[in-house]
Formats: structure tokens, C-alpha cells, sequence
């Protein structure tokens, strides 16, 4: 990191705060209110305990904004940056296909990029215009959207498992002129094939069949590529600036139908920089990435190392328990990606050699608990692992960059504006923000639960916040005089609660979305599709927690009146319409749902209830995956549930 180091030195003292964007006296005075706010005895405690690792904090926080301020004045972007990495490492491996063994070098992922860049400009895409993506993972999806990148096209990443009406509001809400897909999706494509527009160019990825390419009217995109030029394409007429938009990615939310969120180049460059310092990764590190490529943890956090740090990725289409930790002494790998749930899936695998002979000392990942934590660390001998909180869009990251168990970041007590995020008071009920006599939102203490939000400022790569290519959507993440008067921050949706040293520790996610799989699942897509499936029956669906399983299973309650609902019928139905991860896991089977005076189903009671057959009359049903049917819930049934004798 040379041009860090450099730049570092030409700031001085005073242009370096300046830099950092922040009104250091008015960070003392939040310090000097903290002090005269506690007993000075615990103030100095907390100073002692915390003064290493905020420390700590500040010099990750000052290394990336040092070099979001270079780039950002030097005018470049991801394919500049990634331009200067091919020239340091040309003929190191940049990516591995764990499939094949397919390796790309540096300079052969640059040159395919070059040949997609070349492709794009061919067919007249320009800066500004978008392309989808629709394929499982693999190096080619990163040539790819880096391709398009080098002429300005913008990629929408969207997700392999969508189907019907999601699939086609993805396509649709990004506005993409052409779309390339996968050929082990061309049945997916021939579902919606009909309800895309004539004019979208489609292009197919691998090995399509001859009746695929014609029913679709698609060209195979692979002996094109094979045949163009891979010289560096013709410079963008509209060239991109670090801020702005590299592609989409897509996220759940309370809307029901997914939102297409913007990532600028700043937001790639910076969640991958901040991730490679707070971690303490080198350029020697190899990645196991086993997240899909459509998601950030995957293509940002995992294959932006590779992009910006010059670290080889090992990219794996698809997570395999059996396989994790065979796949990491074949690939000499030292950190690896995870999900909570991936972490809980190879401790439930049968003991192996494998799983202490590889060189593994990292793992970075999001919603580990503490149990699984400290089980995963001592039965694999990992030495470290990398928490984090963040999702695509936000302006709120932090990360447990000193190893305290469970903790997913922590922020400083004693100068908390350093960086601007804080937990603010909700009802509990309606998860309205609560506002002081000021009409100012009131902060959480220690130990109160809160919602976690972040003041934006966006002429601040680190503050700003791009928001969804929908306008409304992007308004509905947003609040005014949150810190002080005439403010504006990003909502998170998402509830932590901080100890008094500032450690903060996931609670739980606010509005209509949930955790299941590792993916947010929107219970108002769901409620949309299942109503639809059922003649528009009221569907009511809800997140419900399982003793010892990260995240929430889904539950569906439905009216039936007719007492003749048929589960073999609505499963079937179900595993077309949903992604596995969405369909629910329980049922429960109600004459009628209570509804409230402006008839929205209430789901309290519902939540509260879960699946316990003991609490209700209605019928609940389990869908045991084993099987592949839903079983009605008895009290034996939930017992073996609860006590994990059953599987999820």
C-alpha cells in the first residue's frame, strides 16, 4: 500500500483532520459529556479497556479514507484500480474455479474483461445503460460486470434462485437493455421469457442446448467472447468517477418485491478496503468464497481482495459441508467466508482429518453466535474470526476487529462522533423512531436495545448513502433530525444492543424482513405469492425462532374456512413459485385471521405463539425436508424441534 503510505505523508496534521472529515471539537465535547456524564473512576475504565482497540479503529478508519481521498482526486475507479494490481501481479492466480480447477491469472481475468468490455461497446451499450446477470457463480460473472464496468455499463446482479414475478421485477426495476444468463437457469429464462421485452438483447453462458438458444432467442455468449479482441476497449465517452454507479445488487426489504441497491465504486472500494485492514489480510491470503457472487459478502468482501489487494479467490458455486474444509488444504487457503449458518453446518459434519489440516486462520462472515463461536474456533483450530455488521447500501458498517466473542463491531465510548453511528430509541411495537421535547432522537444506553443508524453525508465516501433505483425506496431509509436539527441518517432496520465498553451485538431485524439461510426473506413477497397460490386467501408470514438454528424459520398462518386445505397440493405449488429458502417451514391453519381497522393482519399474537401446538386449536403443520412434506405438529413433534431431534 505504497500510495497510502505517500499520501500519508504529504497531509499534514491539520489537513489529515480535515481529511477525516470530522468536527474534532466537537467529538471532544461528546467525549467531555460522556466523562462528566459518568463517574470520572468508570470513565477512566472504559478509557483503558477501550483505548487499544479504538485506537485500532481510527487507523483502519484513517487507512481507507486516505485512499478513497486519493482515488477520488486522482479520478479513478474499480477497473483503474484493478488495472494497477494486474500490473503487480501479472501472472499470480487471481481466481480459481473450485469446479474445474480453472485457474485465471491477473492477466487473463484482465484480458477476458477486456474482451467483454469490447463485446459490450460492439453491441452498443454504453456508460450509463444497464446489463443483468443471472448465473450461478464463477469467474466469468467478475469478468463480466468488470467488463462492463470498463465501458461504463452497469451490471444487476440478481439472484439465481428467483423465479416468475421476482425474477421478472428484478429485470424490470433495473431497467437492464439485455440481460446474460447461465444455462443451467435456461429453464428459469423460458418461465419469464414470454413477459420480457422483445427488445432485450439475452446472451447464454456455458452449455446451452440447441431448443434453449431458439425457444429464447438467445446467441451463446461463449464463442463470441472466444473470438473478440482483448485489447483494452475504446475510453468511455462519459467516463465514471469513484462515485459513481459500478452495479446493482439486491436486497430484501419491507416493500415486498426485492430492491435493486446501488453500489458506487466508492461503496466497493470501500467495503473491501475496510474488510482487508480491520482483518488484517496480506496479499499472500488465499479466500475460500463459498457465498454467491450476487450477494455483497460474496463479490465485494471476498472477490474485492482479489480486485484491489491482488489476493487469490477461490470461487465455489455452491457451499458443501462434506467438502469445506478438503477444499481449503487443495486450495492452500487461509481465510475463509461464512454465514452463521455455514459455521453451524460444519459442526453438525461427522469429525475429519481434513478439518485440521488445513492453514485456515481467519474466517470472516456475519451472524455467528456466541456458542457456535467458540465451538467452530476450537474444534477447527481457526485462530481468528472476522465479525462484521453491513449491508449493501449502508453507511453504518463496523466490524470486531479484537476478537470479543459474539460481538459484531463495537464504537468508541469516549469520542462516539468520531464515527457518527448510534442506537436510537424504537416502539417496540410500531418501530417508530422515539424523538425527545427537541423532536431529536433519543440515543440507547448501555444495554438498551436500539436501532442502528448512521448520519449521511454525501460528500463523504464513508457517510454517504446511494440508496435503491427506487426513489420511494430510497426515502423510506431515511430520517431527519436524528442527531441534531436539520440532519439527515440512514435507518438500518436492523436492532443491536451496546455494553458499556461500546461492544455491539446483533438483536434482531425490524420491519417485514427475516433471516433464514442466509438470506433476508420478505414476509410481504412471501404473504404476496403464498395468497395468490391459495385464490387470495389472507396469509399472514412471520419469522419464528428455533432453539440452537441461526435466524428465523418461516411460518405461514392461513385462512381456510373450509376446513379442506390440502398441504401436498400447496407444497407442490410452493417449491415452483419460491426459492427454498422462502418456503415456510411451519403452517399454521386458521378458520380466519385478526385483522386490525384498516384490515392489515395482525401478527403479534402469531409471533408470539410460534408453533407451539399447545397454545392454539388451529392445526400447525412441519415441513420435514427429509421427506419433502408437511406433517401436522404434535406435542411430541415439537419437543423433538425444540431439542434439535428433528431436522431443519
Amino acid at each position: 500500500m505504497r500510495h497510502v503510505a505517500s499520501a500519508s505523508a504529504s497531509l499534514g496534521s491539520l489537513g489529515l483532520l480535515r481529511l477525516f472529515g470530522v468536527s474534532w471539537s466537537w467529538s471532544l465535547a461528546a467525549g467531555l459529556g460522556v466523562y462528566l456524564g459518568t463517574s470520572s473512576w468508570k470513565y477512566l475504565y472504559i478509557a483503558v479497556r477501550t483505548a487499544k482497540r479504538d485506537l485500532n479503529g481510527l487507523y483502519v478508519l484513517l487507512r481507507v479514507k486516505l485512499a478513497l481521498w486519493r482515488y477520488m482526486h486522482s479520478g479513478g475507479n474499480i477497473p483503474s484500480i484493478f488495472a494497477q494490481t494486474v500490473k503487480l501481479y501479472p501472472e499470480k492466480a487471481a481466481l480459481i474455479y473450485e469446479a474445474t480447477g480453472e485457474t485465471w491469472t491477473f492477466s487473463q481475468l484482465d484480458q477476458i474483461s477486456n474482451a467483454v468490455a469490447q463485446w459490450a461497446h460492439a453491441q452498443g451499450w454504453a456508460s450509463g445503460d444497464v446489463v443483468a446477470l443471472f448465473m450461478e457463480s464463477r469467474p466469468l460473472q467478475v469478468a463480466l460486470w468488470l467488463g462492463f464496468a470498463k465501458v461504463g455499463v452497469e451490471a444487476a446482479l440478481i439472484n439465481f434462485n428467483l423465479r416468475r414475478d421476482a425474477l421478472l421485477h428484478c429485470v424490470g426495476v433495473s431497467e437492464s437493455r439485455g440481460i446474460v444468463f447461465g444455462a443451467e437457469l435456461a429453464d428459469a429464462m423460458l418461465e419469464v421469457s414470454s413477459a420480457l421485452s422483445p427488445s432485450m438483447m439475452r446472451f447464454c453462458t456455458g452449455e446451452p442446448s440447441g431448443e434453449h438458444l431458439a425457444a429464447l432467442g438467445t446467441q451463446h455468449l461463449d464463442p463470441i467472447l472466444a473470438s473478440t479482441s482483448r485489447l483494452p476497449p475504446p475510453p468511455c465517452r462519459v467516463p465514471k468517477g469513484f462515485n459513481d454507479r459500478l452495479f446493482y445488487i439486491y436486497t430484501s426489504g419491507t416493500t415486498g418485491l426485492p430492491k435493486a441497491a446501488i453500489v458506487v465504486h466508492s461503496r466497493y472500494y470501500r467495503i473491501a478496503a475496510f474488510g482487508y485492514f480491520a482483518f488484517r489480510m496480506c496479499p499472500n491470503d488465499i479466500i475460500y468464497d463459498c457465498l454467491p457472487l450476487y450477494h455483497s459478502a460474496g463479490n465485494i468482501m471476498g472477490v474485492g481482495q482479489c480486485l484491489i489487494h491482488g489476493l487469490t479467490v477461490v470461487v465455489k458455486k455452491k457451499f458443501s459441508a462434506s467438502r469445506f474444509w478438503e477444499d481449503c488444504i487443495k486450495h492452500n487457503c487461509t481465510v475463509v467466508q461464512y454465514i452463521g449458518e455455514i459455521c453451524r453446518y460444519l459442526l453438525s459434519q461427522p469429525v475429519r482429518p481434513s478439518e485440521k489440516g488445513h492453514r485456515v486462520r481467519l474466517a470472516i462472515g456475519n451472524g455467528l453466535r456466541p456458542s457456535v463461536w467458540e465451538a467452530f474456533t476450537e474444534r477447527f483450530g481457526v485462530a481468528r474470526v472476522g465479525e462484521f455488521y453491513g449491508a449493501t447500501e449502508c453507511n453504518c458498517s463496523i466490524a470486531n476487529m479484537d476478537g470479543k466473542v459474539g460481538a459484531c463491531g463495537f464504537n468508541s465510548r469516549i469520542l462516539p462522533n468520531v464515527y457518527p453511528i448510534r442506537l436510537v430509541k424504537v416502539d417496540e411495537e410500531t418501530m417508530e423512531l422515539v424523538r425527545d421535547g427537541q423532536g431529536l432522537c433519543m440515543p440507547c444506553g448501555p444495554g438498551e436495545p436500539g436501532l442502528l443508524v448512521g448520519r449521511i453525508n454525501q460528500q463523504d465516501p464513508l457517510r454517504r448513502f446511494d440508496g435503491y433505483a427506487s426513489q420511494d425506496a430510497t426515502r423510506k431509509k431515511i430520517a431527519h433530525n436524528v442527531f441534531k436539527k436539520n440532519d439527515s441518517a440512514y435507518l438500518s432496520g436492523d436492532v443491536l444492543v451496546m455494553d458499556e465498553l461500546g461492544y455491539m451485538y446483533f438483536r434482531d431485524r425490524s420491519g417485514d424482513t427475516f433471516r433464514w439461510r442466509g438470506e433476508n426473506v420478505s414476509t410481504t413477497e412471501v404473504e404476496g405469492t403464498l395468497s395468490g397460490l391459495l385464490g387470495q386467501a389472507d396469509v399472514a408470514v412471520y419469522g419464528v425462532t428455533v432453539p440452537g438454528v441461526e435466524g428465523k424459520a418461516g411460518m405461514a398462518a392461513i385462512a381456510d374456512s373450509t376446513g379442506n386445505f390440502d398441504c401436498s397440493a400447496f407444497l407442490r405449488e410452493v417449491q415452483q413459485a419460491l426459492p427454498p429458502y422462502a418456503r415456510p417451514v411451519f403452517l399454521r391453519i386458521s378458520p380466519q385471521m385478526d385483522t386490525t381497522g384498516t384490515f392489515k393482519i395482525q401478527k403479534t399474537r402469531l409471533q408470539r405463539e410460534g408453533f407451539d401446538p399447545r397454545l392454539t386449536t388451529d392445526q400447525i403443520y412441519f415441513l420435514n425436508s427429509r421427506v419433502s412434506r408437511y406433517e401436522p405438529v404434535d406435542e411430541e413433534l415439537y419437543a423433538a424441534v425444540l431439542e434439535g431431534r428433528m431436522c431443519l
